[in-house]
């Protein structure tokens, strides 16, 4: 594979440029367009941080600045930013299970009997065991054409539709939410009639009486599942390497910011 399959473009470049968090203070720092085409680097191959190749810097400083940026909401603003004209009129959303990598589920613990240090982190909430063993699940909501709106993570065993209520606060009048038998309850269904919205949730087979329901639209929900297969090309997402939540939960959203740019920049 090519290298500049991992590299940003200069209109990805253009987008995302203004929107990075630059302070320095005097020391000179590696290049920015430099330090994230490693990490776009690292997150399409897999590879161990130490491992990214010295073209993009020393691989301790993308990793670092890969944080830094993480806690003061740098990937967060870039997502929100690049997703704001989402199509609100019909949205899907699904779970993705993820298999958890046993150097994620490593941390170090404190000796027994032995005070926790103040900077203990427990093991990553969003870890929990299922049929699979050890994963972790992607929630996604995304428009007509498969474009992420939100993202977030559970434990592998959490049910869907009780995870995704928190999700679904965008969806407004005349919008339609596209979902499969596991989003099937009252609740969502109240939520969304509240919210003027319509949950077109595929019923389950045990109902007596059956809630309105469209086969013809249900047709568009795999929009979504072409969204899961889409950022699975990143095989630090097809498998969960980091230790931390947060960190994975921002290289999806890295891979989802490629998928908006690269959508907008086909259709101007």
């Amino acid at each position: 594979m090519s290298q500049r399959c991992y590299e940003l473009t200069d209109f990805e470049w253009s987008i995302m440029e203004p929107l990075l968090s630059n302070n320095p203070r005097g020391v000179p720092r590696v290049d920015d367009r430099k330090v994230l085409n490693g990490i776009y680097w690292r997150l399409r191959t897999g590879s161990p941080w130490a491992n990214i190749p010295e073209r993009y810097g020393p691989a301790t400083t993308c990793y670092n600045r890969f944080v830094r940026w993480r806690k003061l909401g740098v990937w967060d603003r870039i997502f929100k930013a690049v997703s704001a004209a989402y199509d609100g009129d019909l949205q899907s959303v699904d779970s993705s299970s993820i298999k958890v990598h046993q150097h994620a589920s490593n941390m170090r613990r404190p000796k027994k009997g032995a005070p926790r240090p103040p900077v203990w982190h427990d093991p990553a909430p969003c870890m929990g065991r299922s049929r699979g063993g050890l994963t972790t699940k992607i929630h996604a909501l995304v428009d007509a054409s498969g474009l992420p709106v939100k993202l977030k993570l559970t434990a592998g065993q959490a049910h869907d539709g009780r995870s995704a209520a928190d999700m679904l606060d965008g969806i407004g009048p005349g919008q339609v939410l596209l979902a499969d038998a596991a989003y099937d309850s009252d609740a969502l269904r109240r939520q969304m009639k509240a919210q003027g919205g319509w949950l077109c949730a595929k019923p389950v087979s045990y109902l007596r009486r059956k809630p309105p329901f469209s086969r013809w639209l249900y047709r568009f929900r795999n929009v979504v599942e072409r969204f899961f297969s889409r950022i699975r090309h990143c095989r630090a997402i097809a498998t969960c390497y980091e230790k931390h939540d947060e960190n994975y939960l921002a290289l999806i959203k890295l891979a989802a910011i490629r998928l908006w740019i690269g959508n907008n920049e086909s259709v101007s």
